[in-house]
């Protein structure tokens, strides 16, 4: 293949990708564009600070969604990160052999599990045994959604330290354990954060498992062992509601949730590229 036949073959992938993109993006903030445009006119203080009003009934706002989102959230953080980024540091640090391959098969089996699955194995092994729904069972669902996503981007993070930082710090007699702790996570700190604050913008825009495990909640709920109120999950009731007044706010809902989500995004990016610079 000579030099102007590559060239050529070149010029037409990147107009084939191109298009794709503008496809792609062409979608995206349609999206994004409708949910702003029917979602904005309907924000209001009522709608962060009052509770839902009983079906019918015009007023009330989300205030227990928004906040039984952030303790789902973070419950969901407590559990998937600690574990997810041991998952990586036993794959990439302590060569376990077998035992290390299938961990990282797992986990990739599990990026592609759907999600319903997930929260139907947790109302199985959670909910069932407790005989009713709570948010630590979401909370669990939610964590395991993580688990895959937070463990691959450490391991990736992981594997971009040179080994001479590691030897570095065994030539001056500090403990593998340590070297890990101090040296090697701190030197992938940008893509572990990354990858922890997309696996949070992941689960906070999930549905189909809170539907078997935190169920929802019109009141306001802190306690764990009790089912608990989410924007998906009210967003899911609202849009599918008779009622004007509910779809309205459905749509004001999901403008707080995207907005939610893409400002973890920005924070993500923002936080790598500072720390590529150092």
């Amino acid at each position: 293949m000579n030099y102007r036949t590559r060239k050529i073959i070149n010029r037409v992938m990147l107009t084939i990708s191109m298009i794709t993109f503008l496809i792609g993006s062409l979608f995206l903030f349609w999206i994004l564009g409708d949910v702003f445009i029917k979602g904005i006119r309907y924000i209001n203080f009522s709608l962060f600070l009052e509770l839902p009003k009983p079906p019918g009934v015009p007023g009330g706002g989300v205030a227990n969604a928004i906040v039984g989102t952030l303790i789902l959230t973070l419950v969901a953080s407590l559990i998937g990160v600690p574990i997810g980024m041991m998952i990586a540091i036993a794959i990439t640090e302590y060569h376990l052999g077998k035992l290390a391959w299938w961990a990282k098969f797992l986990t990739e089996v599990l990026t592609s599990f759907p999600t319903l699955i997930i929260g139907v194995f947790v109302y199985t092994i959670i909910v069932i045994p407790m005989r009713t729904f709570s948010a630590l069972a979401g909370s669990i669902a939610l964590s395991i959604i993580m688990l895959p996503v937070i463990a691959k981007s450490t391991e990736e993070s992981l594997k971009m330290v040179p080994i001479s930082v590691r030897e570095a710090a065994y030539a001056l007699g500090v403990p593998k354990w340590k070297t890990i702790l101090r040296v090697v996570i701190p030197s992938a700190s940008s893509g572990i954060v990354t990858g922890i604050m997309i696996a949070v913008a992941r689960v906070m825009g999930e549905t189909a498992p809170l539907l078997f495990t935190s169920f929802n909640n019109v009141y306001w709920s802190l306690s764990l062992t009790k089912p608990i109120g989410s924007l998906t999950v009210t967003i899911f009731n609202y849009a599918t509601s008779p009622y004007d007044d509910w779809r309205n706010k459905a749509f004001a809902s999901a403008l707080v949730l995207v907005t939610i989500i893409l400002i973890l995004n920005i924070i993500a990016r923002i936080y790598a590229s500072k720390k590529g610079k150092h």
